[in-house]
């Protein structure tokens, strides 16, 4: 009976933590603002995806107020802007602005009380700040008031894109209870086990085959998300780069399983083979 239990409390553990560590990774790097903004960061620094985002930024700026006969004095402002506007010191804190503020309308609930949130009905970028940086560079350069607007979106995804958002919104933080049941079922297997050895072992292996799956699994969620298409070349390019910078940080985490589980293993094995040791030195 006490095999039975161990064995069955192993499997149960491996099964949770399967579910519990993507979870956690979603909750924390995608749901989470903060982690979100960290993971997406080094977007800004590629330089093709920059001067399309601010080529895309300063196309939006409204110029009707400026009179006809000052059009041509605008319009290599405007070049101008689009090609220094990454360079200039204001940039870094805009581009994670608008991470902030496009996450905020991606993630957030949409009640009453969430109106920005409300009014994306797709996965969006809000490059306000930038276009307010880009507005602000134009003024002092022409003397022309620009007044930048409040939101600018970039929609990066399609309508059922912003359903699967919401539904991590809801379910992502049910992995650390997972993951508090995963080593719950761990420790009654080793309680129960009558060779501790064993169990270590097939958690390890466990956590290899789970490693294995996890990154299986993710290159083919990448594929599926470079698969769609927004139809906004900017759009695309932000995709392209934030499902590579997802991938290779969840692959951080999927290492760490393949590790752990080799040591696990390694420890069983070792474990295992003291008592025989002790057995034959006692001969």
């Amino acid at each position: 009976m006490r095999t039975f239990v161990s064995a069955a409390a192993t499997v149960l553990a491996v099964l949770l933590a399967a579910v519990a560590v993507p979870a956690i990774w979603l909750d924390r790097s995608i749901v989470q603002e903060q982690g979100f903004v960290e993971l997406a960061a080094p977007l800004g620094r590629n330089p093709e995806f920059q001067q399309g985002l601010a080529a895309a930024a300063i196309g939006t700026i409204d110029t009707s107020a400026v009179p006809g006969f000052l059009a041509d004095l605008v319009r290599p402002v405007l070049e101008n802007a689009a090609a220094s506007l990454t360079g200039l010191p204001g940039y870094p804190a805009a581009w994670e602005e608008t991470l902030r503020k496009s996450h905020r309308l991606s993630f957030a609930g949409t009640d009453a009380n969430n109106p920005e949130a409300a009014s994306a009905s797709s996965l969006t970028l809000d490059v306000a700040p930038l276009v307010a940086l880009g507005s602000e560079e134009i003024s002092r350069a022409t003397r022309l008031p620009l007044d930048p607007p409040e939101q600018t979106l970039i929609n990066v995804g399609q309508p059922e894109h912003k359903e699967w958002t919401e539904r991590l919104r809801t379910f992502a933080p049910a992995g650390y209870l997972l993951a508090g049941g995963s080593a719950v079922a761990l420790l009654l297997a080793l309680v129960a086990a009558r060779r501790r050895w064993t169990v270590l072992v097939a958690a390890g292996v466990g956590a290899l085959l789970l490693a294995a799956l996890w990154t299986l699994g993710a290159q083919a969620g990448s594929a599926a998300a470079l698969a769609t298409d927004s139809g906004n070349e900017v759009a695309n390019m932000f995709r392209n780069e934030f499902v590579a910078a997802a991938s290779a940080d969840f692959q951080t985490w999927t290492l760490a399983a393949a590790i752990t589980g080799g040591v696990l293993v390694l420890v069983g094995i070792v474990a295992g083979l003291i008592p025989r040791k002790r057995a034959w030195v006692t001969r």
